[in-house]
């Protein structure tokens, strides 16, 4: 390409001297075909726009990440899955392909979604952090259980010296769940630490720290710290740098643990999961100090004080009054007490997970799991299936597939896109009447209603044989 002072050149000769093509490519040399071209030609900028290629454009890897990215978008950001997570599930499916790779795609897809960030000075103070110090602080994740989405309050405990973590999975933030949380990831680490910072938790905290004037603390959290042998400290208000590392660990645990949000059978048991999974996380090396984070915990172990001998109950009571109808509050939930009524005042003894009623005389007048223990939001299938109606491949690779249960999992993921097309449209008229566990549970009779009706043909070439698939109970027979 010649430089534009040659190609203004050719077009003074040809149009201030009037010179031949002949002429003007033997007098500058070139060939003749380039000087026609720059002095006949007018040179337009043009833009030059570049088709994408490679596995992401050109194969169904592209397609997919699409499609968990547009689902992603309808969380909230907390739930949303993190680049890495994308690529290890890819992985998960066979995709040959890089990280570096996945993350070119994804950022082209995001391009010009999220402008307007102002650009502000992030710089903070590097600060060193004694061994046997913690931080604590609350995360709010999303489990499926039952198949309902529940919310989990993640307590969680770093050590910042060492950048471990333990967490503890729970139902609400009050005093007891607290309370709990904090004596069962002692008895994880195998040790108190000396100082516990927190931010200003109702649980712990009745008036944060003033101008002039130190945080008062409850007088429960008081009992615990003295029992355990551990200093409070108490952020300032609005003030969460002041306990970054938790704060950082909190969104660590949420991207790379339980997004999207998996299937639990209890709370017990999603702790077992965080707990295998921070275990793995400590062979990794410390970002900073070059040996892995078990090695630094191994060494700021002797600085932890020692649990006690005596297990510490945890535990609150309150005096409640029943109506007329026998019920009391708890948990802003009304709940009926057996005789209540026949008492002038109950005791109610609460746990972090259950309670019980005592008359006056101490008798146990009732005991079950307290009300948030029950609670739970409906996944929105009628909205999840609409999309998979417009796209059925996606239903095979969908951060939502794992909440269906097994038997009607396998029913819609047949290969055959026009069937699976068919039978999601037929699962949509039935969450229109039914609930999705009460599907599964009449599963195989509304499969014959359908049969009978004017659904899909009684047999064809991808027909299933429930009862031995039943028999068969594969491992995606665990999403039930």
């Amino acid at each position: 390409m010649l430089a534009m002072s040659e190609i203004n050149c050719i077009k003074l000769l040809r149009n201030q001297k009037s010179f031949s093509i002949n002429k003007i490519a033997n007098t500058l040399g070139i060939n003749w075909r380039t000087a026609k071209k720059y002095a006949d030609y007018d040179q337009v900028p043009q833009e030059n726009v570049q088709k994408k290629s490679g596995m992401m454009y050109e194969e169904p890897w592209g397609e997919i990440v699409s499609d968990w990215l547009a689902e992603d978008e309808k969380l909230k950001r907390k739930s949303r899955r993190t680049n890495k997570k994308i690529f290890e599930e890819l992985q998960n499916m066979g995709f040959p392909g890089s990280y570096r790779t996945v993350c070119y795609f994804i950022k082209d897809w995001r391009e010009g979604k999220e402008k307007g960030d102002e650009d502000r000075d992030q710089n903070a103070e590097r600060l060193h952090h004694p061994p046997a110090e913690a931080q604590v602080d609350f995360g709010m994740t999303e489990a499926v259980k039952d198949g309902k989405v529940i919310d989990v309050h993640c307590l969680l405990l770093t050590l910042p010296y060492s950048n471990a973590a333990y967490c503890v999975p729970l139902p609400s933030e009050n005093q007891e769940c607290f309370l709990y949380g904090l004596q069962t990831i002692f008895h994880q680490l195998g040790g108190v630490p000396r100082k516990v910072r927190i931010d200003n938790l109702k649980a712990a905290v009745i008036r944060p720290r003033g101008k002039n004037e130190e945080a008062t603390f409850t007088e429960e959290f008081l009992q615990f710290a003295g029992f355990y042998g551990f200093e409070a400290q108490a952020c300032n208000p609005r003030s969460g740098h002041e306990k970054g590392n938790v704060e950082n660990k909190v969104g660590y645990l949420r991207y790379n643990f339980v997004t999207p949000a998996p299937v639990i059978q209890s709370f017990e048991h999603l702790g077992e999961i965080l707990k295998e999974c921070l275990t793995k996380d400590r062979e990794r090396i410390h970002y900073e100090k070059g040996i892995s984070i078990q090695e630094l915990l191994d060494q700021e172990f002797p600085f932890l004080l020692a649990l006690p001998d005596e297990e510490y109950s945890i535990f609150k009571k309150v005096t409640e009054k029943a109506n007329k109808y026998g019920e009391i509050t708890i948990d802003q939930a009304k709940i009926h007490i057996p005789k209540g009524y026949n008492f002038g005042q109950l005791h109610v003894v609460k746990y972090w997970d259950r309670f019980k009623v005592l008359s006056p005389y101490g008798e146990v007048l009732f005991t079950d799991y307290r009300p948030y223990m029950h609670k739970g939001r409906k996944i929105p299938w009628q909205s999840i299936l609409k999309s998979w109606l417009q796209k059925p491949r996606v239903v095979t690779y969908s951060r939502y597939s794992p909440y269906l249960p097994g038997r009607i999992y396998e029913y819609i993921k047949i290969d055959n896109l026009a069937i699976r097309k068919q039978r999601l449209g037929w699962l949509a008229r039935m969450l229109a009447t039914h609930e999705m566990a009460e599907i599964n549970e009449y599963f195989y009779d509304l499969l014959e209603e359908q049969a009978d009706g004017s659904g899909e043909p009684d047999r064809h070439p991808y027909e299933v044989d429930w009862t031995k698939y039943d028999q068969l109970q594969p491992a995606h027979w665990e999403r039930e």
